[in-house]
């Protein structure tokens, strides 16, 4: 077998593409269960997300404070300490109005938090030490039903809770979005959980003939994660089956999110005119419901911590930015608030809900001075430019970046083995999580390269096929590929499509089964994955992974995270190898189009920008080349690139016949359970640059100063790092 991989490398490619194509492709059938699954199921249903209804609600910028020791009270002085400053929203707590008047008279919009009540949605359980620990930990790591099941008896106690707190605020004028609940999961925030989330015994049977058709497999008990744990070291690709927990996850996932959605219209139904959501929301993952494709479907309003990727994930599949998305603010400096509030906004953010924490005198509720220091900004951001973004629209370099939860899924599986029998303790999966890891190399590079990008989710996929406005798809780390997903991608290239992946691509199914006949999109990039690789073929001696995450629970850089304990193989471009005996970078043409397959892992590209501008331009090139090969480049740079620019992102969006453009500081960030994603080694000094654009434009305003700029191609101005140049132009951008 080995010598057959040799042999191959070799191979004319037309021959080897025609042959692989063959022997890589599934049977026939007149339908397939899957892709008839998400194109039909509730579970991919979207709720109302009128785009005229959703902008009436929340219009533009709106900062709201979440009043946890709001000191000042609610009276004439608080009113005008809140004109001063910009806080020009405010937060009411499951229904109690006690505030409302003062709200009213003052005109200040508002959300509702725990509309659906505490305690129901949202679990806590962190007791890993003390007397409740075993039982705790049982909780989580057990198979048996979920703290308060999804039944109907919590469908109509949560729907009481609905209809009598949005009742009790009929009366203003100002109500903008309703959160159901804050950090909400069907776990315990994102902790590994096994439980099972319905106490209907047929709910899972019933689903797993949804998802398979007549071959839907009969599951004799719930699993857990232990159950294939000790299997890892000695599964190839061929016989890995890790099918009976993620099917479990992607159940409970669609469970909840129904659910959820189910919630937000019964919302909806009370109060026609309000957006209906949640706050808290934590990455993409594995526990708890967090796929991203399922839950923006589900809701109209979402407040997000900023880690995991987050926020451009739900940027991305929020429909024409539609739906208030924000984030949550908490204050640390002056300098960092500045740039959350320029940095957000630039992304498509409509505000901020604060944590009202340290703001105040505990005994006089005066003002801490930090507030006159950031008021310029909010008051900015909420009379000026947030105004000016109500309605625009994202604009990308044609690059998207593929959203597949089934991979999310399995490389959690994968990374927890170095874990072993304390599997269910894992957690910080945003930091340490190979497919974030990779997904945010992708980001950095892309974003340091001076392109931007959608994700694209699976459903869409799958739905719709890969939209024609994008020119190259990007695979980070897509080791689950389903046989539709994979034919809409092969669609993609051979119409003329590029595909870039970076390692493994499909070499399992929507399931984390191993595919027995190589990846699934093998024919695509010429090449063939053996399906006898076992975990001592990819990346270190001794697992499927790149990083040993229990040597490196508490990793200080992203250096030590990738060497530790590990003996990978570093290729000379910089990056580890994934499949030790396959050769990187092949390309191949593919009908119309290109496939390249790296073979290599990207994480390293996040160690390297950290080390600076020189090495982060050097390194980034053996993944950049191949966009910029078969066409994709900027339409805008900055001239004098360097160390004083590095980290330096231009977004932009289309207003009606108008470009906005926002040239902000893309420092690296790293998030917190409840701290959001916020700056490290923050830069807030004023640097000359000069913006170049691949034509002449006309009419450029510099919006933030209401100054004109005229006609031209190159504009020299001055940029503090830690806030936002806002442009605009008339027209579109001069690709």
């Amino acid at each position: 077998m080995r010598n057959e991989a040799i042999l191959l490398t070799f191979m004319p490619v037309a021959f080897l593409a025609s042959l692989l194509a063959v022997r890589a492709a599934p049977t026939p059938q007149a339908v397939d269960p899957y892709e008839h699954y998400v194109r039909t199921s509730e579970d991919f249903r979207r709720v109302k997300q009128d785009r005229d209804w959703a902008l009436k609600a929340w219009p533009s910028w709106i900062y709201m404070p979440w009043y946890h020791q709001w000191h000042i009270g609610f009276e004439d002085r608080a009113a005008a300490f809140c004109r001063k400053t910009g806080y020009n929203g405010a937060f009411v707590d499951k229904g109690k109005v006690h505030n409302l008047e003062w709200i009213n008279r003052n005109k200040l919009r508002f959300y509702m938090d725990h509309t659906a009540g505490k305690g129901d949605l949202y679990i806590k359980i962190r007791a890993w030490r003390g007397p409740d620990a075993k039982k705790h930990r049982a909780m989580l790591s057990s198979t048996g039903l979920r703290i308060n099941p999804i039944n109907d008896r919590l469908r109509q106690k949560l729907k009481r809770l609905i209809h009598k707190h949005i009742s009790a605020l009929e009366e203003s004028p100002y109500r903008t979005a309703y959160a159901l609940d804050d950090e909400i999961s069907w776990g315990s925030f994102l902790a590994p959980c096994s439980w099972r989330i319905t106490d209907d015994d047929q709910a899972y049977p019933r689903w797993l003939r949804e998802v398979y058709g007549e071959e839907a497999p009969k599951r004799d008990h719930w699993f857990t994660y232990e159950e294939i744990l000790g299997k890892l070291p000695e599964w190839s690709i061929a016989e890995f089956d890790a099918s009976p927990v993620m099917d479990q996850w992607t159940f409970n996932d669609s469970v909840w999110l129904n659910f959820i959605g189910e919630l937000v219209e019964y919302a909806n139904a009370v109060d026609p005119a309000t957006p209906c959501g949640f706050v808290g929301g934590q990455c993409p993952n594995t526990f708890g419901g967090y796929d991203y494709a399922k839950i923006m479907r589900k809701v109209q309003f979402i407040e997000s911590y900023n880690y995991g990727s987050s926020q451009a994930i739900i940027r991305s599949f929020n429909p024409r930015n539609a739906l208030p998305h924000v984030t949550t603010h908490f204050h640390r400096n002056p300098a960092q608030t500045a740039w959350e509030t320029w940095y957000y906004l630039a992304h498509g953010n409509r505000g901020f809900i604060g944590w009202v924490k340290n703001w105040f005198e505990e005994v006089t509720g005066a003002p801490l001075p930090w507030h006159e220091e950031v008021a310029p900004h909010y008051r900015e951001a909420g009379t000026k430019i947030g105004p000016l973004m109500t309605g625009a629209e994202w604009i990308h370099d044609g690059v998207a970046i593929y959203y597949n939860h089934a991979s999310i899924q399995l490389a959690w599986v994968l990374d927890a083995e170095t874990h072993a029998e304390t599997w269910y303790r894992r957690g910080s999966d945003s930091e340490l999580g190979s497919s974030h890891q990779v997904r945010h190399a992708w980001e950095s590079m892309l974003l340091d390269e001076g392109l931007q990008y959608n994700f694209l989710s699976y459903a869409e996929a799958i739905q719709d096929g890969i939209p024609r406005e994008y020119k190259v798809l990007i695979l980070p780390a897509a080791l689950c590929l389903s046989d539709v997903e994979a034919r809409r991608i092969r669609d993609f290239c051979r119409r003329g499509g590029t595909v870039i992946a970076d390692y493994l691509p499909g070499l399992w199914d929507q399931h984390g089964t191993g595919r027995a006949l190589g990846g699934a999109l093998d024919g695509v990039f010429g090449v063939r994955h053996l399906p006898d690789f076992r975990a001592q073929d990819i990346f270190s001696s001794r697992l499927w992974v790149e990083t040993d995450q229990e040597a490196n629970f508490r990793w200080k850089d992203y250096a030590t995270l990738l060497t530790n304990r590990m003996d990978n193989v570093k290729d000379t471009t910089g990056y580890h190898k994934a499949v030790r005996t396959m050769p990187v970078v092949r390309q191949n043409r593919f009908g119309k189009g290109r496939a390249v397959l790296m073979n290599l892992s990207p994480a390293w590209y996040t160690a390297y920008r950290v080390s600076g501008f020189e090495e982060a331009t050097r390194r980034r090139r053996v993944f950049m080349d191949p966009l910029r090969r078969y066409g994709v480049e900027p339409w805008i740079r900055i001239t004098n690139r360097g160390p004083e620019t590095h980290g330096a992102e231009i977004a932009y969006w289309q207003k009606g016949d108008r470009t906005i453009l926002f040239l902000c500081l893309n420092p690296e960030r790293f998030g917190a359970l409840k701290k959001g994603g916020h700056a490290c080694a923050l830069r807030t000094e004023t640097i000359p640059i000069e913006l170049r654009f691949k034509r002449s434009v006309r009419d450029v305003r510099n919006e933030r100063k209401a100054r004109d700029l005229g006609n031209g191609r190159r504009f020299k101005l001055d940029w503090k790092t830690n806030e936002a140049l806002v442009l605009s132009f008339e027209g579109a951008p001069p690709r």
